[in-house]
């Protein structure tokens, strides 16, 4: 097990962070509104030896913005098995490095976690930069009726794949949250309206903290309509959240049947574990039947 542990410097707050040798730092960046960079972030981005960068002509124009005159070093997807090692020899000589992708925080839905890995593995210390997070503030905005969550991120490109992921979440208690890109809208709400309840609420997130920001929410069984309903909603970049099922209307009312159930059932059990037989089999609340228990035992007709 690798693992640091001790200060960090400026933790207070009250003065400037310095990128230490040795360490690694992920380092979220803004999602489109370049003023939600974080004061720490910009301080690492400024004196790290290294900026790896997921499009250097990205993380160049944030860069550029606040005056930081690091050049970018490429480190995406495509090329991440290679630099990687390259990336930990630099932290293992004593050189800092400060890993950003094109917006976010990277090892989420973006290259960076097989050089976390790779730099904790070495023993180098990784600390993470927080900052702006599209799955945040989709999450924020939506007023979810769940108490929980599950990020699914962008669905598999394979039809087989997603239709097997989504059974899978189907019966899931929770919040289900997805990224998706403009060429694919239409197929995944389709997608999810066929695997998952209709009536269930969907929250479209797109282009978050830009000009165009939207966020709208429907039945999911209504989503395809709203997409094809105007040609800009199709635009941009989006987090899709598909809530938790409502719950189910329990029966506070205690009919003549579920009385006589209930009636039968105090011959032989404590009123509370009768109530509980009776909610059930009949679907009626407990605490209905339990206090209705009460009164039947204690002789009362009301």
């Amino acid at each position: 097990m690798t693992q640091w542990s001790g200060t960090v410097p400026g933790a207070r707050g009250d003065a400037a962070f310095r990128a230490e040798g040795g360490s690694l730092y992920v380092v979220a960046t803004p999602i489109g509104n370049l003023r939600d960079v974080t004061l720490r972030a910009l301080d690492i981005l400024a004196s790290a030896d290294i900026v790896a960068a997921e499009d250097t002509r990205v993380a160049a124009t944030l860069l550029a913005r606040y005056g930081v005159s690091a050049r970018p070093r490429a480190l995406h997807a495509h090329n991440e098995a290679r630099e990687s090692p390259r990336l930990v020899a630099s932290l293992v000589e004593g050189r800092s490095v400060a890993l950003v992708t094109d917006a976010g925080t990277p090892g989420i839905s973006d290259p960076g976690a097989r050089l976390v890995r790779a730099a904790r593995a070495a023993g180098c210390r990784v600390v993470p930069i927080p900052g702006a997070s599209a799955l945040a503030a989709a999450v924020s905005a939506a007023g979810l009726v769940a108490e929980r969550f599950a990020f699914i991120g962008f669905l598999p490109t394979s039809a087989k794949a997603r239709r097997e992921l989504l059974a899978d979440c189907t019966s899931w208690p929770i919040a289900l949250v997805f990224y998706e890109a403009p060429h694919r809208m239409q197929a995944t709400l389709a997608e999810l309206a066929t695997a998952l309840d209709g009536v269930r609420t969907l929250i479209v997130a797109r282009e978050l903290t830009k000009t165009f920001e939207t966020i709208a929410s429907m039945p999911l069984a209504d989503a395809p309509q709203w997409m094809a309903g105007e040609p800009n909603r199709s635009r941009g970049e989006f987090v899709l959240i598909v809530d938790a099922a409502a719950p189910a209307e329990i029966s506070t009312t205690v009919s003549p049947d579920s009385e006589r159930l209930l009636a039968r059932l105090l011959r032989e059990l404590p009123p509370a574990r009768a109530a509980r037989v009776t909610a059930d089999v009949t679907g009626v609340a407990r605490d209905a039947l339990y206090a209705r228990a009460l009164e039947l035992r204690d002789g009362g007709q009301k």
